[in-house]
């Protein structure tokens, strides 16, 4: 019989729940590895302000904690553990694990991964350009952390060399999984399809039980098991194909929505996805259901390897300030801004008085008279509404002056205004994300401070590009997109994506005809000020959808309250879809 790899994904960011350690330590037949990610982009901005407050912090302290209650479980299945909890500061996230098994009286190894941190090499990085804007790096006062996206060769050689605990800092979020899979099936370098395949598994459970029936679009099917909802399991072949599952008895489903979805989502262009041992082609992607909550994925190809890795460096970026209120009554969206508006105008005047400079961002965002929706709102009058106040300024001073006549402005609004009864908002500094690529040889990555070097780079084959067949039939109705597919939004910087996956392969034709660049524009017109692209995938019947300077910054330099494009998804979900009637029958 043929090898099969049983890897559990415990962990999707920093701060998820729990559940996963005694779910998944219970499953049965056993799991060969547990893998975890907790780093986006905002963590590690995070991470990196931590470590400026305390040098010994940096690191996803639950993770430690965690694992402590489960280490006797841990040695007794001899599960492996691989995880990229490490943030800014791995060697003190081993130190902790290595703490931990020394009191429990266990012997496991702990191997972590360092060489992602390029803080002392920020020289090599002069003449670097931001990936998506071309701006130069800023001053190096500014840079708070520099790290790169390591990949997952480092991980399988510290397997192979017996660590039963892998810690790394800033990995690609699939290399965890990735990693075991080098390991156990031998794949080698130039193994590229194998290689993109093992991506594509790490990629499908790297957010956990986003591919269980977390944010899944048909929400209503799985809303009375959430609560107990599964974390996924990748039953992985020696040739990189998985069945994706879930324990015996949890919530959530697994299925070709969910599984979709989750491919699709945070990718740009879905034929050269680049990752740093891979550039993965998932265009011809087979998505097939073989059992219940068990959906076989297979098919993508690795087209080449980059010559270089991506790094995230966090830079200081002035300050920024958000307060939030509600209105009730008559007429309460224009009330709500005419607060905004009377708030900004006072706060600008002591501007002026102070020869400071005006607000570089200023922001009102209402929650209930679909204000996301923008011209495409339907139901824009309601008598109360959520709205918050939003600033941005280099002088953290700037932004308390926008308080003091927010705070200041209570006795002479309309009626109706009723503050936030929680904690009183202050001036927060913000960190910005400046994503560069950089030479491979730049990074000293190093196995429990032993050198690694990375394989050469390969240049990419050519890709053949599709667009799906003209539709067959003349459309004689209209429905919304979400009765014809699943969607699921998310970022990556100042970019957004909305993956959509056609229910029927019949369907696919007429998204395609209206889901246009031009229509996704006019959608996302009151957000987005960059290009947008699209990209059809024929092996899953789907399309992504990519959109540029879409979140105001994106991430903790966004004053937007979505500053991740999570609502993207359900924005286009309300798009009407010229369609047959045959083929809704």
């Amino acid at each position: 019989m043929s090898k099969t790899i049983r890897i559990g994904g415990a962990s999707g960011y920093w701060g998820e729940s729990d559940m996963a350690w005694g779910q998944l330590l219970a499953a049965e037949p056993s799991l060969d590895y547990l893998v975890f990610d907790y780093l986006a982009e905002i963590t590690m901005s995070l991470m990196a302000q931590m470590r400026v407050r305390d040098p010994e912090a940096g690191f996803a302290t639950d993770f430690v904690s965690d694992l402590t209650r489960h280490l006797p479980e841990i040695a007794r299945q001899g599960v492996k553990i691989c995880s990229n909890a490490g943030g800014v500061n791995p060697d003190g996230c081993a130190a902790a694990v290595r703490a931990a098994i020394d009191k429990a009286g266990l012997d496991l190894n702990v191997a972590v991964i360092t060489g992602d941190d390029v803080m002392d090499r920020l020289d090599s990085l002069e003449e670097a350009r931001e990936m998506f804007s071309g701006d130069p790096l800023p001053n190096a006062k500014m840079i708070v952390s520099a790290n790169t996206y390591l990949g997952a060769f480092p991980i399988a050689k510290a397997l192979g060399e017996g660590a039963d605990i892998v810690i790394t800092g800033r990995c690609v979020d699939s290399a965890v999984t990735l990693g075991a899979l080098i390991h156990e099936f031998g794949w080698q370098s130039d193994q590229l399809d194998s290689l993109a395949q093992g991506s594509l598994v790490g990629h499908l459970i790297e957010c956990g039980p986003q591919v269980t029936g977390g944010n899944f679009t048909d929400w209503k099917s799985v809303a009375d098991t959430l609560v107990d909802i599964g974390y996924p399991i990748a039953e992985v072949s020696e040739d990189g194909a998985c069945v994706i599952t879930k324990p015996d008895g949890t919530g959530g489903i697994v299925n070709r929505g969910t599984l979709g979805e989750q491919m699709l989502y945070e990718i740009g262009d879905p034929a050269a996805y680049l990752l740093p041992d891979v550039i993965c082609d998932f265009t011809q992607v087979t998505i097939e259901q073989v059992g219940p909550n068990q959906v076989r994925a297979s098919g993508a190809r690795g087209i080449g390897v980059p010559d270089h890795y991506k790094a995230s460096v966090t830079v200081t970026d002035g300050h920024r300030l958000s307060l939030l209120f509600f209105m009730v009554g008559e007429d309460a969206s224009e009330k709500a801004q005419l607060v905004f508006d009377a708030t900004l105008a006072r706060a600008r005047r002591k501007l002026r008085d102070r020869n400071l400079p005006d607000y570089s961002q200023t922001e009102l965002e209402l929650a209930g008279p679909e204000s996301h929706f923008g011209a495409f709102a339907q139901f824009a009058q309601t008598r109360e509404v959520a709205f918050r106040m939003s600033v941005r300024h280099d002088s953290a001073a700037a932004c308390a002056l926008f308080l003091k006549e927010a705070s200041g402005f209570g006795l002479a609004t309309p009626p109706g205004l009723v503050p936030f009864s929680g904690v009183r908002s202050k001036p927060q500094p913000v960190v910005r994300l400046f994503s560069t690529l950089i030479d491979k040889s730049l990074p000293d990555i190093r196995i429990n401070g032993t050198a690694f070097v990375p394989a050469p780079p390969m240049a990419p084959s050519s890709v053949s590009r599709e667009t799906p067949k003209p539709p067959t039939f003349d459309p004689d109705t209209e429905v919304p997109l979400v009765q014809l597919a699943w969607m699921r939004s998310g970022d990556k910087g100042d970019k957004s994506n909305i993956g959509v996956i056609a229910r029927q392969p019949d369907f696919i034709p007429y998204i395609w005809a209206a889901v246009t660049e031009a229509a996704v524009r006019e959608r996302f017109a009151h957000f987005v000020n960059g290009d947008i692209e699209r990209w059809y995938l024929p092996g899953s019947h789907s399309l992504n959808i990519l959109m540029d300077k879409a979140l105001g910054g994106g991430g903790i330099a966004s004053v937007r309250n979505d500053a991740q494009g999570k609502s993207f998804g359900q924005i286009l979900a309300a798009m009407p879809i010229p369609i047959p009637r045959q083929l809704l029958q």
